[in-house]
């Protein structure tokens, strides 16, 4: 693990702040690095206000769907709420169609198969469009690439209206609305809203239309705010203000379909680190092992006992999602040692009999054992399918274009992405893969990098700081939990491992005329070494709260020490 530490903004423009909203230098600090300069974005950062969301008509089009829409309304027409199968497809039907039907009936849903449609725009949705009358279809999600379905449809006499945040290609669709503010042509003031997002922006617009203000529209915020959580878009600008009062409606009177999936955890309060592995998994669940549809009816449920019953079934397809990935980690754990890859600059594995649906989350895995760029193959009809997943600071995207001319097709980002190809090509593809990124990865990148904030002493964590600590979440991309770094610590002597299988290391630290603190590394246990017999250490860690037996405390939650 390597450590680095964050440049220190300008010691006059840490003291400016520093007066001006009368904190320490290491609140001050941490505000700079985040883009906070002056007292109103401080304000607006700790005090996040519905009044800070913008007008939805600035985005480019949403007049356009706004018309489309109403006109729908207006003759009776048959509407199609379609999206993907993950967290923020689902979150987003499920927030489209439960608002459409406030207003009108004829609503209905669509969510492909993972399996015979995989991601986006199907030909085989328009067909069942198509068949069933619909004239009209909202995609949420996905769309902004898919030039040739939406003329299709066009062709049959359907519109559609496009709800997308993905970066689009060269030519946008020609549907009835493009919504997508990474639009080279949209002026939309903030970018990174998630594809649930965008659909709140035209269910604003849509209320606006009727009179109706952002107070009658917040019972939908717990679907933006899991969805912001689950697809990583920074929490800066407007998903702050979306997911501060989705977590707000998420503790205080969520959905019944999130009240049930939350009545399954001992859990009273819920930060967005916990919407992210404790509700996305299983909304995820339903599209992995089963249909995206599973997780869209749980959502929209508004009877508290059925909510209950497919939350049920939501978790038993989670446990399954567990096992079968737990298994398949396993075994391609095994494969990289029977084939002696344990020193390749990637890695990429594959067997016929795994499972589609898990793929990703064991490309994941696999990097907390090799950490560098990782491929996952299975068998998919004729082809096979990866899902790649990347290391910190190295664009997989890229690299797969350098190796283009043996695959079938690939699209993702930089972190993430999908491919399919011949089998008859599959060894020449790996091979072409481990060579460009040994060619082209800066070989640093291959070791986990732990990035600190600040660098500070035991005595300057006091009650009064981590109160306005606490109020720096919700956490996430460009606003990430504070790490802090402290040297020349060492143990009270009581240090030991803990857990079942003593994979934890418990400690208290403390360092000259500082006091002491409780310290708990999450599988640190065998760093024990380190800290044993009043060795000096240092530490990298958060601060959170510890409750025992009634009583609160800070404590150091271990990132890693040396």
């Amino acid at each position: 693990m390597r450590w680095t530490l964050k440049p220190k903004p300008e010691t006059s423009k840490i003291e400016a702040l520093q007066k001006a909203l009368q904190i320490d230098s290491v609140l001050a600090t941490l505000l700079l690095q985040r883009g906070i300069e002056t007292y109103d974005q401080a304000k607006s950062f700790f005090r996040p206000s519905l009044d800070d969301l913008h007008d939805p008509y600035l985005m480019k089009d949403m007049d356009k769907a706004v018309a489309r829409i109403e006109k729908a309304i207006a003759n009776n027409e048959n509407i199609l709420v379609y999206g993907d199968y993950d967290v923020d497809g689902t979150t987003s039907v499920a927030l489209m169609s439960t608002y459409l039907k406030t207003r009108y009936s004829l609503v209905h849903t669509y969510i492909p198969n993972r399996y015979d449609e995989g991601y986006g725009i199907s030909y085989k949705g328009i067909n069942f469009a198509l068949e069933n009358d619909f004239t009209l279809i909202i995609a949420l999600d996905c769309g902004i690439k898919s030039i040739e379905k939406v003329a299709f449809a066009k062709e049959k006499g359907i519109d559609f209206v496009i709800c997308d945040h993905h970066r689009p290609g060269d030519d946008i669709p020609k549907a009835a609305a493009v919504l997508d503010p990474k639009r080279e042509d949209c002026n939309y003031p903030y970018k990174e809203l998630c594809g649930c997002g965008v659909g709140f922006k035209l269910i604003q617009a849509l209320a606006q239309k009727e009179g109706k203000t952002l107070d009658d529209l917040t019972a939908y915020l717990d679907l933006v705010a899991t969805a912001i959580g689950a697809d990583i878009v920074p929490i800066t600008g407007e998903n702050r203000v979306l997911a501060y009062y989705g977590l707000l409606v998420i503790n205080t009177n969520p959905r019944p379909g999130i009240r049930a999936i939350l009545s399954q955890v001992e859990k009273t309060e819920l930060t967005i680190t916990d919407v992210v592995f404790i509700v996305a998994p299983r909304i995820n669940a339903a599209g992995r092992m089963k249909h995206g549809n599973y997780a869209v009816a749980l959502l929209t449920e508004t009877e508290e006992g059925l909510a209950a019953k497919y939350a049920s079934e939501i978790n038993d397809y989670n446990l399954d999602r567990r096992e079968t990935d737990k298994r398949i980690t396993e075994e391609a754990l095994k494969q990289i040692e029977e084939q002696k890859e344990q020193e390749r600059f990637t890695t990429v594995v594959y067997d016929e009999t795994w499972h589609k649906g898990v793929i990703g989350i064991v490309a994941s895995r696999l990097t907390e054992t090799y950490y560098r760029p990782t491929l996952v193959f299975t068998k998919s009809g004729e082809k096979l399918a990866a899902s790649a997943r990347s290391v910190k600071d190295f664009d997989v995207y890229n690299a797969l274009g350098a190796c283009s001319e043996h695959l079938e097709q690939f699209g993702g980002h930089k972190y993430a992405a999908g491919l399919t190809l011949k089998e008859e090509n599959y060894e020449a593809f790996k091979q072409a893969f481990e060579d460009v990124v040994a060619k082209t990865i800066d070989k640093n990148l291959l070791v986990p990098e732990i990035r600190a904030d600040i660098q500070m002493d035991l005595n300057q964590i006091t009650p009064k700081f981590y109160r306005v600590l606490k109020q720096f979440a919700p956490f996430g991309p460009n606003n990430m939990t504070p790490i802090f770094m402290t040297e020349n610590l060492t143990d009270t002597g009581y240090g030991k491992c803990v857990g079942a299988d003593k994979t934890h290391l418990r400690l208290t630290a403390t360092q000259p005329e500082a006091g002491s603190i409780v310290c708990i590394g999450f599988g640190m246990g065998d760093k024990f070494d380190l800290i044993s017999n009043k060795k000096p250490f240092r530490a990298v860690y958060s601060i959170d709260e510890n409750e025992w037996q009634g009583k609160v405390s800070l404590q150091l939650k271990l990132r890693d020490i040396k």
